[in-house]
């Protein structure tokens, strides 16, 4: 490796992460029509493991949903999540009473904090052709003084994120949406307010980016401490620094210099995620993620005595239904609307 391309890895499931970031799962599911219930079909639900069907038969999974492909209640403490929408709808909903729906372009980002339990589900709206979805879901991690924070979720609207269009000297583009932190000098929506991210000294970013045959384009440095992945996920040939990454491979980079990538023939497609290590003890089990085993432990104990308020809602699988659009409801009541796309 060079000075600059630290590692280059192949891509497991999960991705592999840097402090601060603890978990990166890319979903990308070519689904079936729905019924009217925005479930699959009967038919569709043959061989599948149902409540843990990672398989990908068909090119799909329903991962824990039984009717409905997704993930049904289920608590976290101790970490945040944040999850990119790419293509298709996911409605949330959680044991505060917040609820929402998001699409391609939009993204969700929720603080568990002291505890929360919550829903993403996949609902297949459209009764004719197929219900594709692709999505990243980044587990940030918090640091000991933020875990026991007060839950909170927001919403990344896709008109609220800042797209940076470049176009190298043979006019190839490259579009970068900046999702967390500063690219430049264009910086991303507000994160929430106990993250990681909200302080700028820790120089969080989180980045997807779109480059066309051929495109070249430069990452500027960040400060020196900080972790650099990208991820090539989608692509025929990337060079990063004049070293070729195959598709589904990683490369950690050195972030106190600029990376030059240059793509090859067809459009290429990359996340990266930076960031100053939090630096502190990781104890983690499932859902859970503090500094300790015996807080760890404390957490499944308040979780059995409270269900971190338990689930307000009718269905384990909550949807909103085939003909809502997008919106969120916060906890405290203010809703926000916004118009299809």
């Amino acid at each position: 490796m060079s000075n600059k391309v630290l590692k280059i890895e192949q891509l497991s499931f999960p991705w592999q992460t840097q402090d601060p970031f603890l978990f990166c799962a890319y979903h990308k599911d070519n689904y079936p029509a729905g019924n009217d219930q925005a479930a699959v079909p009967n038919q569709h639900l043959k061989g599948r493991n149902i409540g843990q069907d990672f398989a990908g038969k068909d090119g799909w999974s329903m991962y824990h949903g039984s009717e409905v492909p997704g993930f049904p209640y289920h608590p976290h403490r101790g970490f945040e999540t944040i999850s990119i929408n790419k293509e298709g709808v996911i409605d949330h909903a959680d044991s505060l009473g917040a609820a929402g729906r998001f699409r391609g372009g939009d993204v969700q980002w929720m603080t568990a904090g002291k505890g929360v339990q919550h829903s993403e589900m996949f609902p297949l709206l459209d009764q004719e052709k197929g219900n594709p979805l692709e999505m990243f879901q980044i587990w940030l991690n918090l640091p000991r003084a933020s875990k026991m924070v007060e839950p909170h979720f927001k919403m990344l609207w896709k008109e609220d994120i800042p797209v940076i269009q470049l176009t190298d000297e043979n006019g190839a583009k490259t579009a970068i949406d900046v999702i967390v932190g500063t690219f430049d000098q264009t910086k991303a929506p507000a994160p929430t307010p106990d993250s990681w991210a909200s302080n700028p000294a820790h120089s969080v970013g989180v980045f997807t980016v779109k480059m066309e045959a051929n495109a070249k384009w430069t990452l500027p440095r960040t400060q020196s401490n900080a972790k650099r992945t990208v991820y090539f996920y989608k692509g025929k040939q990337l060079k990063v620094e004049g070293y070729g990454i195959p598709e589904s491979h990683l490369a950690e980079l050195k972030s106190d210099a600029e990376i030059t990538f240059q793509n090859g023939e067809g459009t290429g497609f990359l996340l990266i995620l930076e960031g100053q290590p939090i630096g502190e003890p990781v104890a983690k089990y499932g859902p859970f993620v503090m500094n300790t085993a015996q807080e760890i432990q404390d957490a499944f104990n308040d979780y059995r005595r409270t269900e971190f308020g338990g689930w307000p809602w009718a269905e384990r699988e909550k949807t909103h239904g085939l003909e809502k659009g997008r919106f969120a409801l916060h906890a405290d009541g203010r809703t926000e609307e916004k118009p299809m796309i």
